[in-house]
């Protein structure tokens, strides 16, 4: 038996002997390496804390002691050190164990995360508990040095110093997040990593004042300006014990701190240096390609496919969005730390000095857009639907009050799988459509996205555009700028049944449920309406359907409860028109992580279950078509 299927639980780890660590280290990064390559998952992110977290479940007496990780997406080794082992071929599968960590799972998911620079916040939050209950527990935060790009961990540390609360925030400084880091912080961190950079100020200093009067004054003072360059100084300033940078791959170096740091009072923060794929050449050397790989042979490593894969839809944005940078040099992308996941690399590329990552930091891009479009520049907001709710007062306040023209791309719209829910984009219809002064389109497949993102570049106030992650139906794209009638829909099947036939019903699809729609349209012989706008909505193409049909359903790939199922019903009120509408579309539940298509099935969004929905609701009065039988 080898040591790693010996540990069930982190009490088991604690038996072993130091020596032993660093066996069970190779043991658990190759078995991170074969699980991953199996089911695809966070790869270069978790291969990088296999030391780290072996010397906190060895050190803390866990899950007594609480350690938060922050996002969550590197704690594939967390998860098999504390009895998940064996059920890591289910991860991020429907059914299976989560990619991040959740409180539901396991007691040593003390903290549910998944977006990032939340941990601190959390710990905080534990330590401050067990001092109010009088408990003898210790917090812990782990957290990246690009989730520290993000304002709210900051936030926490300023807290934190002042609260005077038992806890330890480790900075895991891999120089990396998910695309490389940017900022003025990351270049202060990369500044520590050597060593260097304290005694090269103070040698200048001195060979450049030694024969002036300043010398002896600098001299005096040296203890207060190694202050300003010194890596201790922001977090010291902040009232946290600095300690570190090391090595976060020597269980030698981590252990013993660890356990030094453990016993003392007060907020401490070590600075711990690892490497992103550590143990694995290829990921070491292509840590953003190896950051969510797909499945793979790890003899090989990631190939590309035979045959090119369908265009998806963040493809689509990527190319329309240089393409209207070459026509309209007002145009700035802005990504929050998302660059190769939003589709912006070429874009980089082509555009530098009109491309902005701003790292991990949601409000300060939409204010930065806003900031932009009150100067007459067109900034484009490439970011998820569920990163757009960390910016949502900026959204509001400082973007749709003003009525800046600022679009916004919103991508992995919808269901978006493996993540779960804490990346499923089911809430920015409702949370978008109450805004005054903002539009919102959901375009239908690839060709209509690229029109749909014209259109809202060409208005003259906010505009987002919706679409989901992955491919669409395989819609050629026309590689124009041409854009859609402002606020307009599109029939896209009209109903054969006479009225008296039967009831005739009108299915209103907003993105691209259009298409299961119409395919269970052909089975019921029901018009279909490729609605396009959510808003404004085409009052008028729903007034039309609603005066020649006799029921309505409105089909949508977010939450139904204030999304554009309401729109439409809220548009039948003002119209004084009652009558039966069926609104299917997310429910009221978060959604778990399984394959997109599987998932939709199960919510009744695929074309089967369209056509039962509509059945069980109307299905005394609709005629039915009927395949014609084989002859």
């Amino acid at each position: 038996m080898s040591l790693l299927e010996s540990i069930s639980s982190p009490a088991d780890l604690r038996r072993l002997s130091r020596t032993e660590l660093p066996q069970l280290a190779s043991e658990l990064r190759e078995f991170v390496l074969q699980s991953v390559s199996k089911t695809g998952g966070h790869l270069s992110s978790n291969l990088g804390t296999v030391e780290l977290t072996i010397a906190l479940h060895y050190v803390y007496d866990t899950p007594h002691d609480r350690i938060v990780w922050d996002v969550g997406h590197q704690t594939y080794p967390h998860k098999i050190l504390t009895g998940r082992r064996e059920r890591m071929g289910t991860l991020r599968q429907l059914g299976g164990i989560s990619g991040f960590p959740r409180r539901v799972e396991s007691e040593y998911d003390t903290f549910g995360t998944a977006h990032s620079s939340t941990s601190i916040s959390a710990a905080l939050g534990m330590a401050v508990a067990a001092k109010l209950k009088g408990e003898d527990r210790r917090a812990v935060a782990v957290i990246g040095d690009g989730a520290m790009s993000g304002g709210m961990s900051f936030e926490a540390l300023n807290n934190a110093g002042l609260g005077h609360a038992d806890m330890l925030v480790i900075l895991n400084d891999n120089d990396m997040s998910i695309s490389p880091p940017v900022g003025a912080l990351n270049k202060y961190l990369a500044r520590l990593m050597s060593g260097k950079f304290y005694a090269a100020a103070r040698e200048g200093a001195k060979s450049v004042l030694k024969n002036t009067p300043l010398y002896e004054l600098a001299r005096r003072f040296e203890e207060h300006t190694k202050g300003l360059v010194v890596p201790s100084t922001i977090f010291e300033e902040l009232g946290l014990t600095y300690v570190g940078p090391i090595d976060g791959h020597d269980l030698d170096a981590l252990i013993p701190t660890l356990q030094n740091l453990r016993g003392k009072l007060g907020p401490q923060f070590l600075h711990v240096v690892t490497k992103k794929g550590y143990g694995y050449k290829l990921a070491e050397a292509d840590p953003v390609n190896y950051h969510g790989p797909g499945k793979f042979d790890p003899a090989v490593g990631l190939v590309k496919p035979a045959t090119p894969p369908k265009l998806t839809f963040t493809q689509v944005f990527g190319q329309w969005l240089c393409d209207q940078a070459e026509v309209d040099s007002r145009l700035v992308g802005i990504t929050p730390a998302m660059r190769e996941g939003s589709g912006l690399v070429e874009f980089e590329q082509r555009f530098p000095k009109r491309y902005h990552d701003v790292g991990i930091a949601e409000q300060h891009a939409v204010t930065f857009a806003a900031g932009l479009a009150c100067e007459g520049l067109k900034p484009v907001v490439a970011i998820y639907s569920t990163f757009l709710q960390r910016g949502y007062d900026q959204l509001i306040h400082d973007v749709a009050i003003q009525n800046l023209p600022v679009v916004f791309a919103l991508d992995r719209a919808g269901i978006v799988g493996a993540d779960g829910a804490t990346h499923c984009g089911a809430f920015d219809i409702a949370y978008i459509r109450c805004v005054p002064n903002l539009s919102l389109l959901a375009p239908a497949d690839e060709n209509e996205c690229r029109q749909a993102l014209s259109t809202a570049f060409a208005q003259n106030h906010p505009v987002a555009v919706r679409y989901p992650r992955g491919a669409g139906v395989g819609v050629a794209v026309q590689p124009t700028l041409e854009t859609l009638p402002w606020g307009q829909g599109q029939l896209r099947r009209e109903s054969t049944l006479a009225r008296g036939a039967g009831r005739r019903i009108a299915i209103l699809a907003f993105g691209p449920l259009l298409y299961p729609a119409l395919q269970a349209a052909a089975k019921l012989d029901a018009t279909v309406a490729n609605m396009r706008f959510v808003k404004p909505l085409d009052d008028a193409l729903v007034l039309k359907l609603a005066r020649e049909h006799d029921a309505l359903v409105t089909v949508e790939e977010g939450a139904i409860m204030g999304g554009a199922g309401s729109a439409v019903l809220e548009c039948l009120a003002r119209a004084g028109i009652a009558m039966p509408l069926l609104q299917l579309g997310l429910p009221d539940e978060f959604i778990d992580h399984g394959d997109p298509a599987k998932l939709l099935g199960l919510l009744g969004l695929d074309a089967a279950g369209i056509e039962q929905s509509i059945q069980r609701r109307f299905g005394a009065k609709l005629a039915v078509v009927r395949p014609a039988a084989n002859l």
